[in-house]
């Protein structure tokens, strides 16, 4: 059995989601980091958006609660429904 353990940044900002899931692309926007769709699609084609630690350059890829988005220097968790912001 494997354990994935991850270190917790204090940094890191919580973004709630309402759903099951929401797309890298939209998260972006939700997390108020781009200013459209198209900007988002710029960034995550080239290459300047990870997904859990690894570039991701699908820009549809679905994010659940639990997953870390790292941009510009900033880390986002992707939390359920309306957890605490901090």
């Amino acid at each position: 059995m494997k354990v994935r353990v991850r270190r917790i940044d204090p940094n890191e900002q919580k973004i709630p989601i309402t759903t099951e899931y929401i797309k890298l692309e939209s998260f972006l926007k939700l997390a108020n980091v781009v200013e459209s769709g198209g900007m988002a699609k710029n960034f995550i084609l080239n290459e300047e958006v990870t997904v859990n630690g690894e570039v991701c350059t699908m820009r549809g890829k679905k994010l659940r609660p639990g997953d870390r988005v790292g941009f510009d220097g900033n880390m986002y968790l992707v939390t359920q429904g309306n957890e605490n912001l901090t």
